[in-house]
């Protein structure tokens, strides 16, 4: 086996030698530089913490090629300042006596130049952990490799994770990475100690709803992670009412042909989403801007929401022409220690560290190593750093890990009754369960905290790049989103005012004022409506309603129907107009009834009061009496009395009124009868048979209203909505049913009457009261058969004033029909009230 390997290598050298790519490091040391190949920091320490960063920075020019205009990315020298934020950091937390008990951190930090290639290879130099870069190959000296810091800009967490994962040494990322890296069951090494990705999205939505604004753009770059974006984060819009009319992943090599046609289409269009990296940002405004600039129309600048975290790479780029402001985020901090000091004062990098480059023979590339030689901080206050805040809360956190992860040991081995001497140092793997307690919340300077799933979450400060035309952009602190809640800053405001911009709005329609609701345009997004006035009976009081709401029972809309006015409450009384005339009308129609009642006792023993019955005539008068104190107890505020008593009193005061012309009309035509020679009828004669007839007939609508009463009886109600403005105070008829069966049983009544009236109607004129009952009846069924459309067509009070109307009509109709014709005869023709007139056959009417 080891003779393999040692085969192995010798033929893995000699192909390199032949190819003249061999490239190893240490232990010669060059006086010239090789600036094409890569490099890392590195300081020594009890334990190693490697960082993987992107310190290359991209710079973006505009080219052209055949005519057509292409976007390069070109590398642009290393920022060794992204390189000291992790350095310092590391230095100031070893000086931290507190953090640290008797160990000391080293890095080894590389720049992976925004390359996958150049990230595995820094990967394969940190896990060699001798002189070559042979995994799992150690000769001589170890690096105590800890943790692997993953601080890249490109999306490479996940390949790291495979790799890295196999070693089981922790990866920790301070970056936004892939979803995907959070199943544990895949990646059981990796930790998050940044916020999940998305975490602006929900500020997103809330600006666009704050601004109103809901026709939008939606960019990403065309990587997977765009494409991730585009799937997840479109839906969420659409759940929020804004509509994505333009939804484009943009190339960072070519321009988008379907674009020019979409933004022409929609003139409306001014807020884009830009779902991006730093490397690519400016690709997609440009591209946007190329498209703009071929049309012809007047362009209203974009305001374009960025979901980059930090300052953004905007000064060295002058295509802004169609740009009115740039949105993009940065996570608040939550401050040092009082006794920290963030700001450190620093040597020039060539003074402190002395790079090499190096090469061994088992090693399969070479890299410059820059070992620190000296102190990197200085008295000299030319160079003022800040320690940043993201690595140094990575850092801090790492450092109270790997203390507990020492304690918990020494706890152990003392509870064993082990000595202390000769610990062995801390791998990588052990420090796996102090890493999982998630303490990066509490140790971080970021405002940092656990959302309502469990997620790791941040509250941020929003940014507003404003463009000025040739000039450099403004930076001005839009508003923060703390909690979930977004918080605008007024002085934004001020601002754009005093700058003379106003803000654009990207809407398919024009406001909707307080009053009106929208209405979706057939055909389009949602989001293009109409404004319509609001349904009759609802409002909205505010703009933009999609859905108008209804007022409370006891108020309706006023005339604008933006707000809710308390509603009258009516009933029939006796104050209005319609109550004092029906009451008059009530009460004239007794008195009548009265003097009428008084002239037949005063004339009592005259021949036409004799005639038919005398005491039929006294009960016929008494009931109508009643029936005209009945329309009482309809006008006035209904009452629990008042609805008890109305319908059953008045059905049943009818009753007897209609079964005493029965029994008038049958006495009449027995009467008839009874003249004839040889008839039988003469015993039927009397009033038993006049009594019996009014008792029966009464009796069943006696028994109708006493089930009514005693299954489901009239109550008070109100009626919040026959009449618009108006709380109508009425009596429930409880069971309806029962109310539609004793206005039955009255027509039925009518009905039998009016038929025996009619076949009595031609006998002699001694017995001609038939045909005044025959019209009697006429009008008594005419009335209450038109009542019954009129009842139902009506509401409130008017619904009442047509049933006390019809009661009042209907035993007018009978007074004036029977009685009136007789008190006729009885004051001004007293020479016809003689029985020889009554008995001569000669026609009189009566």
């Amino acid at each position: 086996m080891d003779f393999l390997l040692l085969f192995t290598m010798l033929l893995l050298v000699l192909t390199q030698q032949n190819s003249g790519r061999l490239r190893i490091k240490c232990p010669p040391t060059l006086t010239q530089q090789d600036r094409g190949n890569p490099w890392n920091y590195y300081g020594p320490g009890d334990h190693i913490i490697s960082v993987v960063e992107t310190a290359t920075k991209p710079l973006l020019e505009p080219l052209q090629f055949n005519g057509a205009r292409y976007i390069s990315s070109l590398i642009k020298d290393t920022n060794l300042q992204e390189m000291l934020l992790f350095i310092l950091a590391i230095q100031a937390v070893n000086k931290n006596i507190q953090l640290l008990q008797n160990l000391t951190l080293g890095y080894n930090i590389h720049d992976n130049y925004m390359s996958t290639l150049h990230t595995s290879d820094a990967l394969m130099d940190m896990l060699s952990t001798g002189e070559a870069n042979v995994p799992n190959y150690s000769c001589g000296a170890r690096d105590n490799l800890l943790a692997i810091i993953d601080g890249a800009f490109r999306e490479v967490s996940m390949q790291m994770s495979t790799l890295v994962g196999t070693y089981k040494v922790p990866q920790i990322t301070c970056r936004f990475v892939s979803e995907a890296l959070s199943d544990k069951t895949q990646f059981p090494y990796f930790f998050r100690m940044a916020p999940k990705n998305g975490v602006q999205y929900p500020a997103i939505v809330q600006l666009l709803l704050h601004f109103r604004w809901t026709l939008i753009g939606l960019f990403a770059s065309d990587t997977e992670q765009g494409e991730n974006f585009m799937r997840t984060f479109t839906p969420t819009l659409v759940r929020n009412g804004i509509c994505v009319v333009i939804s484009q992943q943009l190339s960072m090599t070519r321009l988008a042909a379907p674009l020019k046609n979409a933004i022409s289409k929609w003139r409306q269009l001014n807020v884009f989403i830009f779902f991006t990296d730093y490397s690519s940002m400016m690709d997609g405004i440009h591209q946007v801007h190329f498209t703009l600039e071929g049309l012809s129309q007047p362009i209203e600048g974009k305001v374009w929401i960025i979901t980059l975290f930090g300052d953004l790479p905007m000064k060295s780029h002058r295509l802004y022409e169609y740009v009115h402001s740039i949105w993009n985020f940065v996570i608040q901090e939550r401050g040092y220690e009082d006794s920290f000091e963030p700001f450190i004062f620093v040597e020039p990098l060539h003074k402190c560290f002395h790079c090499s480059f190096s090469k061994h023979v088992f090693s399969v590339k070479g890299r410059r190593r820059c070992i620190q030689k000296a102190p990197l901080e200085t008295q000299d206050k030319s160079n003022r750093l800040k320690i940043d805040h993201r690595a140094y809360s990575v850092i801090k956190t790492l450092a109270h890990a790997l203390n507990a992860a020492y304690s918990s040991r020494s706890k152990r081995r003392r509870k064993e009754g082990e000595e202390k001497l000769g610990l062995p140092k801390m791998q990588p793997w052990q420090l796996h369960p102090f890493l999982q307690k998630n303490e990066f919340c509490n140790l971080s300077e970021m405002e940092l905290y656990l959302d309502q799933h469990g997620d790791l979450a941040a509250d941020m400060s929003i940014l507003s790049w404003v463009i000025i035309p040739e000039e450099d952009c403004i930076e001005v602190h839009l508003g923060n989103f703390q909690r979930q809640r977004l918080i605008i800053n007024e002085y934004f405001f001020l601002l754009i005012k005093w700058l003379n911009k106003s803000l654009p709005q990207s809407k398919c329609g024009g406001k909707c004022h307080p009053g009106f609701v929208k209405r979706a345009r057939e055909g389009e997004p949602v989001c293009c409506y109409d404004c319509v006035p609001c349904p009759e009976g609802t409002i909205s009081t505010q703009e933009d309603t999609e859905k108008c709401t209804n007022c409370p029972d006891d108020k309706y809309p006023n005339e604008d129907q933006v707000d809710c006015i308390p509603k009258f409450i009516t009933f029939l009384s006796y104050e209005e107009h319609l109550g004092t005339i029906l009451a008059s009308f009530a009460l004239l129609l007794f008195l009548t009834t009265s003097l009428v009642l008084i002239i037949f006792i005063k004339y009592r023993e005259t021949p036409i009061v004799k005639a038919n019955n005398r005491d039929l005539s006294y009960i016929l008068l008494v009931s109508l009496l009643l029936c005209f104190l009945s329309p009482f107890l309809f006008i006035g505020q209904p009452r629990k009395a008042t609805c008890l008593l109305r319908q059953t009193v008045f059905s049943i005061i009818f009753s007897v009124a209609i079964s005493s012309l029965l029994a008038k009309t049958i006495t009449v035509m027995l009467a008839f009868l009874a003249t004839k020679p040889g008839n039988r009828m003469k015993k039927w004669l009397g009033k038993s048979l006049a009594n019996s007839i009014i008792l029966s007939s009464s009796t069943g609508q006696i028994i109708i209203c006493s089930i009514w009463l005693g299954v489901s009886p009239p109550f008070p109600d109100s009626d919040f909505h026959s009449q618009p403005g108006e709380i109508i105070l009425q009596c429930n008829e409880g069971a309806v049913v029962m109310f539609y069966i004793t206005l039955s049983y009255l027509g039925f009544l009518a009905s039998i009457c009016f038929m025996v009236a009619f076949l009595a109607r031609n006998l002699p004129g001694a017995f001609n009261e038939a045909k005044l009952i025959t019209f009697s009846m006429l009008v008594f069924c005419s009335v209450w058969v038109t009542f019954v459309p009129s009842y139902l067509s009506t509401k409130g009070k008017y619904m009442v004033a047509v049933q006390v109307f019809s009661i009042l009509t209907s035993n007018a109709g009978l007074l004036s029909c029977i009685f009136i014709p007789k008190c006729y005869i009885i004051i001004l023709r007293p020479d016809l009230n003689t029985k020889e007139q009554l008995t001569t056959r000669r026609n009189v009417e009566m």
